[in-house]
């Protein structure tokens, strides 16, 4: 029996569309169910074993990288179910937004892919059933005759957006306001996470959530209980980091944690429009037109005329001072004839007499064989420490003495004075003469 293998090769499969109607300015939930993805991809290889695959979703409008502005999706970890939710916008009335959901398996590496068709309709005369939001049964909206003029924005502290996205618990929070509102119509707008408005991240203690802001739309006007955030001395105490005296707020206590110091009331009837006539300032240039690009038949233009002026110019000005600097150097040298000339006969020869001597004297050092002085050798062995003897006896012959020398010798040449205590001695200037000295090797001195 030979043996069998199995093998998985990475698939993307394209399940069917999907098409749902959410009205504009009207919250739209649509969750991604992991469970109805799971029949894409193969079981575990292994019966009997429960397939739990981590699986992730990625959601893009279909012919771009991302999602249109006013739709978000967000999923915990792969082991939960994603949520594409936000509030479609009157501008896309009437136009079909077809989203691409991409699932990934983390565990083989395989996709699976459909489409939502998201079709807004309008928020006038629609009737909303019960399987228009998503998979899940969520009836958020009634019919709508016209807009909700009144919109209040709370801000939930103990919640998460994706808890509160859940059916339950937002028809709950929607049942509260109802019970403080006492409103006709009464529809959730948008909810959005306070990631999004700046809010920090919680730390993951206690089970901090990170807070999510919750706009509702009624057609009555606020209540007095909501507006009791709009005393003086809820005002004040808001100020002061304290939270303001709310009568109503035990009707949310058990359940939701309400900051009313963050909350909002919009009243759309007693915003008056108005159209301000666009100013074109001096950096705005004037309406062209369509551009029209020049036409195939244009006529040549020679470049050659352009081509010599461009390098004409500077090579004749480089021509000009390469000739100008050669001028100055070559033609304006005084030289040394000139400078003898111009320097007086003493002072050559005193200079020349200088330099000759300088050259003798140093004629002299390099023929020079006698050895070192005593004074400069060492007296003692530089690593048995003992007494190292003179390298001449007495009887060495140094008659040949360098010049410093002859000098001490011309000292001790001089005659002793006659009297003693009253000593003169008369001396003489002698003037040597480097040629002299270099052709005698033996100083005569006379002395009177």
């Amino acid at each position: 029996m030979g043996k069998e293998r199995i093998l998985y090769t990475i698939l993307s499969k394209v399940h069917s569309d999907r098409n749902v109607y959410p009205s504009a300015g009207v919250l739209f939930v649509h969750v991604l169910e992991r469970e109805y993805f799971k029949g894409e991809f193969p079981p575990y290889p292994k019966p009997g074993e429960i397939s739990n695959d981590p699986i992730t979703f990625n959601t893009n409008l279909m012919g771009y990288p991302d999602r249109p502005g006013w739709l978000r999706y967000i999923q915990r970890t792969p082991f939960s179910d994603g949520v594409l939710y936000g509030s479609p916008t009157i501008e896309n009335v009437g136009k079909p937004t077809i989203i691409e959901i991409t699932a990934y398996n983390r565990r083989t590496f395989e996709t699976a892919r459909h489409n939502l068709i998201i079709n807004i309709m309008s928020a006038e005369g629609i009737l909303s059933s019960p399987s228009i939001f998503c998979n899940k049964d969520i009836t958020f909206p009634s019919q709508l005759d016209f807009p909700l003029p009144y919109q209040a924005e709370f801000f939930i502290k103990n919640m998460n957006v994706e808890e509160m996205l859940a059916s339950e618990v937002l028809g709950d929070f929607l049942g509260a306001v109802k019970n403080v509102w006492q409103p006709e119509r009464l529809n959730a707008i948008n909810i959005t996470s306070a990631l999004d408005r700046g809010g920090r991240v919680p730390l993951p203690i206690n089970d901090m959530k990170e807070g999510v802001y919750v706009m509702v739309g009624a057609d009555v006007p606020f209540s007095s209980c909501l507006r009791e955030v709009e005393n003086p001395q809820n005002q004040l105490r808001c100020s002061q980091e304290m939270e303001p005296v709310i009568t109503c707020d035990k009707k949310f206590r058990t359940q939701f944690n309400i900051d009313w110091c963050k909350i909002s009331l919009v009243d759309k009837t007693k915003q008056v429009s108005t159209y301000q006539e666009v100013i074109r300032g001096e950096g705005i240039l004037p309406d062209g037109g369509e551009y029209k690009p020049p036409s195939d038949t244009l006529k040549s233009r020679d470049y050659y005329s352009d081509f010599l002026i461009t390098l004409a110019v500077p090579s004749a000005v480089a021509l000009v001072l390469f000739l100008i600097l050669a001028y100055i150097m070559c033609c304006r040298r005084e030289g040394v004839e000139k400078r003898n000339m111009q320097t007086p006969d003493i002072q050559l020869v005193h200079h020349s007499a200088i330099q000759k001597s300088t050259k003798e004297l140093r004629e002299m050092s390099k023929n020079r064989e006698i050895a070192w002085p005593l004074s400069t050798l060492p007296v003692f062995h530089p690593v048995t420490g003992e007494i190292v003897p003179p390298l001449h006896t007495d009887s060495y012959d140094n008659t040949s003495m360098p010049l410093m020398q002859t000098q001490h010798y011309f000292h001790c040449c001089q005659p002793p004075s006659q009297t003693r205590g009253k000593t003169s001695l008369k001396t003489r200037n002698y003037h040597f003469h480097s040629s002299k000295l270099s052709s005698s090797k033996n100083l005569i001195l006379f002395c009177p």
